[in-house]
């Protein structure tokens, strides 16, 4: 099994680039069906109504579940009050299993956190290079797990990339996916000092092909319990809670 544990999917709104405007999955499902990826977790594209983004995403996830993974994408700011009723509609009735949330939009709160820890979901954050916030809430938050993607910042980031390193391997509850990280030596790092239990497999996709990002973990050349870790078991451990409580109103 191999789980890519970061993909968009569905039309945004911004019109600015990619990242807001379209994130189809046709190219993206060829190149990982090429790579044997057998499940992929899907969030929005950049959106100003994550309500309805979520709902577009469920729809796509429901038609094949065997296929597809869901997070719920919310903006800290603009849905602030609303997050808990959004998360519980996403968990109750789409089956989603995470919550997404990027710096772009709005910084991570304790809302957000809260809504996690009550829910037992993990929060994939992209802190866009502010990995002092990864200490904090790694504190605040000891029972709520973040997956940050990038080792903390996108592409070639080195000073970020690096600092990031210390907290991934310090904080139990912090883990990375390495989606996007263009300096192999930095990957070979966390791998030595984090470990292979602190790092999930994540493509960015539909922009970034699933297979390019999938070489970087066979280039660690670790053993199979190690790489079947990052590769499927971690995204596991992290969600298997989603469905052993029961998730009612309070």
């Amino acid at each position: 099994m191999i789980i890519d544990c970061h993909c968009h999917a569905g039309k945004g709104d911004g019109l600015t680039g990619p990242w807001d405007t379209d994130a189809p999955l046709h190219n993206y499902m060829g190149w990982a069906d090429e790579a044997c990826i057998t499940k992929t977790v899907l969030f929005a594209a950049f959106n100003s109504n994550y309500t309805k983004a979520n709902a577009a995403v469920a729809k796509i996830v429901n038609c094949n579940r065997n296929r597809f993974y869901g997070f719920a994408f919310v903006n800290a700011i603009r849905d602030a009050g609303n997050i808990f009723s959004m998360v519980k509609v996403a968990v109750q009735q789409y089956g989603f299993c995470g919550i997404k949330i990027h710096r772009y939009d709005a910084a991570i709160t304790r809302e957000v956190c809260a809504t996690a820890k009550y829910f037992q979901l993990p929060v994939l954050y992209d802190v866009m290079g502010e990995v002092s916030q990864v200490c904090l809430v790694a504190k605040e938050y000891p029972g709520v797990n973040f997956i940050i993607p990038h080792l903390g910042s996108f592409a070639d980031d080195w000073k970020v990339q690096q600092a990031f390193i210390s907290p991934l391997e310090r904080y139990p509850n912090i883990y990375t996916d390495l989606s996007g990280v263009r300096r192999f030596d930095l990957i070979l790092e966390a791998y030595q000092r984090a470990r292979a239990g602190k790092i999930l497999f994540g493509s960015d996709g539909p922009w970034i092909h699933p297979g390019l990002e999938l070489m970087k973990i066979y280039a660690l050349h670790l053993c199979q319990a190690e790489q079947d870790k990052i590769l499927f078991k971690n995204f596991l451990k992290l969600t298997r809670n989603i469905h052993a409580k029961n998730l009612s109103y309070v």
